[in-house]
Order: structure tokens, then C-alpha cells, then sequence
């Protein structure tokens, strides 16, 4: 009995010192120069999730190395990359419109508005709105790249709601290709316009007015016809139709 007892005694003692493990240290962030230092793990995980679903992003876009799947090799404290310090100045900006701003407006409507990365972003790592995206296109590449970049984000983001795909906004697109010089392009773009945007008497008085400017008459009269046959009462129309056909 006495060494059934011994062994149990043993067997008792092995057992509690393999469970007792030394205590793990509480984690803590490292390299946090924006997010409280005592921040939890949980908590930083959801603002980055936040982060990587307002921009379309996956965590390498702004943390240091891994295979831009998993989180093997990742440097979460790393500064290495430049957008991640541009995130930094982001995050402040946000709370600075949020915290300074914001609540000097007057009658501020309730509930409150608050700023947050997907205000901008929507779903891309570059802010930039329809018009200035194709904007650029139709400068680097011309007025056909930029026609088949419309169709393809109509095809792909209409959903998501990324970009606005209303008629005014590509109205403004025309407009910034007039100032910059290029009627030719904003033909081509108020006319992609009106394939979408069929019953619009402005986008026909539009393209009216763009071959008007350019000297191309019968164009602008067939242009200035198909905007009295949606908006018979359009003055601006009936003027100029007047106008060209005397002549």
C-alpha cells in the first residue's frame, strides 16, 4: 500500500508540473505610433479588416513581407513600406475632420455623420472618383481606352457601388475634356453616355452643343431634333435649331 501510494503521489506531482506552464506575457503591439499602446489583438484585427475591406486591399499592401496570401513572414512592425505611414496620416486626418471638424457645422444633422476610410476609398486603394479616372485614361491612352474602361467598371463595379455611374458625373467628365481642349473625347463620352442613359434630352443638347462648337452642322441639328422629340419645350433647342436650319 504504502508504494501504490508512492506512485500515485509521483503519478499526482508529474501530472501538475506538466500542466503548469510558465505564464505567457500579455501581448502587446509592437511599433503602435497611431492605435493606443494597450490596444487589444482583437481590437487591432478588426481595424484592420476594416482598412482592407474599405480600400480592396489584402494586409501586404501596407506590411512588409509574406506571400500576399497567408501571414507567413509578414513584418507587422515593419515601416518599410510608404503606405503605411501614409495610413498613419489618414488615420489622423479622419480624427482630426472627426473630432475638430465636423462639429463646428452648424444644425449638424442627427444621428451624426462620421468620416471613415470607406468614405473615400469605396473599395479602392486610390480615391479617385469615375470622371478623374477616365479623365486620365483619355489623356495617357485616349477617348476609345477610356470608352472601354466605362463599359468594363459599368460591367464589374456597378454593384459594389465603387464608382458613380450617373449620367451627371460623366456630364463633368465631358465638361473637363472641353477645358482641357479635347471635344473629340467628349463627344465619345456623352455619346457612351446616352447608350446608357437613352431618354436624356440633356446628354442629346449636349453632344448638339459640342458639334455646334466644332462647326459640324448637320451633326448638331440631328442632335438639337433628338432633344425636342424628348423635351419638346426645350428652349435652348428650339433657338439653335431655328438658327441652323436657316441657313
Amino acid at each position: 500500500m504504502r508504494q501504490l501510494w508512492a506512485v500515485a503521489v509521483i503519478s499526482i506531482s508529474a501530472a501538475i508540473g506538466a500542466g503548469a506552464q510558465a505564464p505567457q506575457p500579455p501581448w502587446r503591439g509592437e511599433n503602435l505610433q497611431y492605435f493606443p499602446k494597450d490596444i487589444s489583438r482583437p481590437q487591432l484585427i478588426q481595424h484592420m479588416r476594416e482598412f482592407s475591406f474599405a480600400l480592396d486591399v489584402r494586409c501586404q499592401y501596407c506590411h512588409s513581407g509574406g506571400d500576399g496570401v497567408s501571414f507567413d513572414g509578414v513584418v507587422f512592425a515593419s515601416d518599410d513600406k510608404p503606405a503605411k505611414v501614409k495610413a498613419r496620416a489618414m488615420l489622423r486626418m479622419v480624427e482630426q475632420i472627426n473630432t475638430a471638424m465636423l462639429p463646428q457645422l452648424p444644425s449638424r444633422a442627427e444621428p451624426r455623420v462620421s468620416v471613415g476610410c470607406a468614405t473615400c476609398h469605396r473599395g479602392s486603394a486610390l480615391p479617385k472618383s469615375l470622371q478623374t479616372t477616365l479623365f486620365e485614361m483619355v489623356e495617357k491612352d485616349g477617348p476609345a481606352a477610356a470608352v472601354a474602361r466605362y463599359r468594363a467598371l459599368r460591367a464589374t463595379t456597378m454593384e459594389s457601388g465603387k464608382y458613380n455611374f450617373s449620367e451627371w458625373e460623366i456630364h463633368e467628365l465631358a465638361r473637363r475634356l472641353v477645358e482641357a481642349g479635347n471635344a473629340a473625347a467628349a463627344i465619345a463620352i456623352q455619346e457612351v453616355n446616352g447608350e446608357f442613359n437613352p431618354k436624356s434630352a440633356d446628354i442629346d443638347f449636349a453632344l448638339a452643343e459640342l458639334h455646334r462648337g466644332r462647326g459640324e452642322r448637320e451633326k448638331a441639328i440631328q442632335r438639337y431634333r433628338a432633344t425636342l422629340e424628348k423635351s419638346p419645350q426645350h428652349q435652348g433647342a428650339k433657338r439653335w435649331l431655328t438658327e441652323l436650319t436657316k441657313q
